[in-house]
């Protein structure tokens, strides 16, 4: 098994592993998939095109045979026959090129789906190092399973030939006596019936080749359990530096909480465990806010900011207990809770007047 700084790759790739390696342009893709589609699209053009495809071979085979006593043959002659000769190849098999050309193409979007690796194609130092490249064409796993692949492909695919063309080598000892489309037409039929029988022994190679391509790929992939913990922090973030924010997030909370108190109208205790400070804007609020609240030691430090900046104090075991619960900072009062406040306030506002009275 796989192993990576002494520990094995037990694990499944991640979705990000995966992305990252469809970026790079490693995917399980197999070449068989391609040469098998690409073969058969081909055999598949003959096979429905033989007719004219003879045609056309004959003709040439005719035109220049035939002639061939009357020539003079020099250089310029040559000349025109080979730019003749080539065009009208070119003519018989550009629809095969235009067509392999496209399922080329679709056997890989079949395989990978739409995709462009750029980081694929950048170019890097250890491209250029031919020392690099012989170790990793020579040398490589890889390039030994891809040569001992294309021994064996050779061999079966060799031997399947053999058998399938011996009859054929003795029926085409005949031919001396056919006439040239006859000849083509045999060419042809024999060829057609010869590549069907290769198409299936490569449709196995190819099945073999591209379950062996995912397996090879979905293997590579492969973790470790620190990898996938190391992984884990970089998309969640280190529990440790998250739990520093988080610490860094409640101090500067409590800060601007401490700074609300001093402009509280009244802060409500239980009276040792619980302190909720109140706060009214007649005219802008549509009832009392919570701005601040606390337990045990900031509660505490609540009723210690309240006194030094002479906020009320009112003691209520109930209603400061319930506030506490129901309520976060910045939350209006609660309707079932808002006739015990309103009375506080009101007692409060109406201390605030007798003492501004008795000062005039």
């Amino acid at each position: 098994m796989a192993e990576s700084d002494g520990q094995e790759k037990t694990e499944q790739a991640t979705s990000k592993r995966l992305d990252e390696s469809r970026e790079k342009g490693q995917v399980a893709k197999s070449t068989e998939i391609n040469s098998l589609a690409i073969f058969l699209s081909g055999l598949m053009i003959i096979y429905f095109y033989k007719t004219d495809i003879g045609e056309k071979i004959s003709w040439l085979a005719t035109y220049i045979f035939s002639s061939l006593d009357k020539l003079e043959l020099n250089v310029n002659l040559l000349q025109v026959y080979s730019a003749k000769g080539f065009v009208y190849f070119l003519s018989i098999m550009a629809p095969f090129f235009i067509v392999l050309m496209v399922v080329s193409l679709a056997a890989g979007f079949a395989q990978v789906g739409f995709h462009f690796a750029f980081k694929a194609l950048a170019p890097k130092a250890s491209k250029f190092n031919p020392v690099s490249g012989l170790k990793r064409v020579m040398f490589s796993s890889h390039s030994v399973v891809e040569v001992t692949k294309s021994i064996i492909k050779l061999v079966i695919i060799s031997l399947f030939a053999y058998w399938i063309l011996s009859d054929t080598i003795v029926q085409s000892v005949g031919l001396v006596d056919f006439s040239v489309e006859e000849i083509v037409s045999f060419m042809i039929d024999t060829t057609v019936k010869f590549l069907w029988k290769v198409a299936l022994v490569y449709i196995a190679i190819a099945a073999s080749d591209f379950a062996y391509q995912k397996f090879k790929h979905k293997k590579d992939l492969m973790m470790t359990k620190q990898e996938v913990k190391e992984e884990f922090k970089q998309q969640e973030g280190d529990p440790a530096v998250k739990g520093k924010i988080k610490q860094k997030q409640m101090i500067m909370a409590h800060r601007r909480m401490m700074k609300e108190v001093p402009k509280a109208d009244v802060v409500i205790t239980n009276p040792t465990h619980f302190a909720v400070a109140l706060k009214y804007e007649m005219g802008k609020d549509s009832a009392p806010k919570v701005v601040a609240k606390g337990a045990d030691l900031i509660a505490q430090k609540i009723k210690e900011i309240a006194k030094e900046n002479d906020v009320p104090l009112h003691e209520d075991v109930y209603l400061a207990r319930s506030l506490y619960k129901m309520c976060e900072i910045g939350d209006e009062v609660p309707e079932e809770l808002f006739q015990a406040v309103a009375q506080i306030l009101a007692y409060i506002y109406q201390l605030k007047n007798t003492y501004k009275k008795t000062i005039v």
